[in-house]
């Protein structure tokens, strides 16, 4: 059994990966500022402690207390779509608070990180993405990604620890923050439905994405921290059968037994049209696998969502660069 720390372990992914881990039987140390996350979600069994990763000397001074052998690294502003307008905010919760955490780790002597990186590497490339293309991000959220994922290869290099790189996509479920108005679109769309709004759509809704549970994609990322399989190597995670928008759409409001308008809007900029990934990798190195279909997962997050209730939108009082790129939707808050 391990000593493991999770950063983001009140947010969605984390959330659920701290619960893995520790009914595998290691010891977890969460860490969240709660920008994102949330107090329900922290599982009461783990030792849990409320950090700013951008606060470096708080940070290091947790590390050196923990002595983690083991780090996940999911904390993130994962607002891919706002990073160009929120660029430092980004880069601060991005590449600078992983440094933050994974200098002082490599210094106590950790033997594994694994890092979760996106799918949002590729930028506009051929799909579907497999690891062996070279990274060619289109945005602010992607640079930061393929960044980190630069860094932990030399680091690891030089220092000897092993490391795993997830690159997810689209991934859903249970514990997703409904009250983001900038990512994550069924839950946005979902809690659209609870507050009888309407369904927003950037674009032509013609876009594809490849969405991916979440009780799928933790099963393998928990597993990556101990797995020799998957020592040094980038694996994409996700769903396996792309899906457009507009179909997405659909099968949310007739689950739902919901119908509200669907407005098309200009599409956002730097927003990539087709994007998923092959799966092949996850598959023999994970046992990666797909337990329910499409319509059986999103039942189950509307179940989930509708105990929860109707959440209002959490916008930012403003973002970095205000200008008339910003989309209708944020500008007006009308999500």
């Amino acid at each position: 059994m391990a000593k493991v720390v999770v950063t983001g372990a009140a947010g969605f992914m984390g959330s659920w990966l701290v619960d893995s881990l520790i009914n595998e039987g290691h010891t977890v140390y969460g860490v969240d500022d709660l920008s994102g996350g949330y107090t329900r979600n922290i599982n009461p069994q783990s030792k849990f402690f409320k950090i700013d990763l951008r606060n470096k000397t708080a940070t290091k001074d947790l590390i050196e207390e923990i002595s983690p052998e083991i780090l996940y690294h999911l904390a993130a502003d994962a607002t891919e779509g706002r990073s160009q307008f929120t660029p430092i905010n980004c880069t601060e919760r991005g590449i600078v608070a992983y440094l933050n955490v994974l200098i002082p780790s490599i210094k106590k002597g950790v033997k594994r990180v694994v890092l979760t990186s996106s799918m949002s590497v590729y930028g506009s490339q051929n799909t579907p993405f497999d690891e062996s293309m070279e990274t060619k991000p289109d945005d602010v959220y992607g640079v930061n990604k393929a960044s980190m994922e630069e860094i932990t290869k030399i680091l690891a290099d030089v220092y000897r620890f092993e490391y795993v790189i997830f690159r997810p996509h689209n991934v859903y479920g249970e514990r997703q923050n409904l009250a983001d108005p900038y990512r994550n679109v069924i839950g946005i769309w979902i809690n659209a439905l609870l507050r009888d709004k309407p369904i927003y759509i950037y674009g032509d809704g013609e876009q594809q994405r490849a969405f991916s549970y979440i009780h799928d994609a933790i099963v393998c990322i928990s597993k990556a921290g101990f797995e020799k399989k998957c020592c040094n190597e980038i694996i994409n995670i996700g769903g396996k059968e792309p899906i457009t928008l507009n179909e997405m759409a659909k099968i949310i409001m007739q689950e739902f037994g919901k119908t509200v308008k669907v407005i098309y809007l200009a599409p956002r900029p730097k927003e990539v049209k087709y994007a998923y990934s092959t799966y092949k990798k996850s598959e023999e190195l994970l046992d990666y696998k797909e337990k329910f279909s499409l319509i059986e997962n999103i039942k189950r997050m509307i179940i989930w969502a509708k105990e929860l209730g109707p959440q209002n939108p959490s916008y930012l009082e403003n973002l970095e660069l205000e200008t008339e790129q910003v989309p209708k939707t944020w500008k007006e808050k009308l999500i």
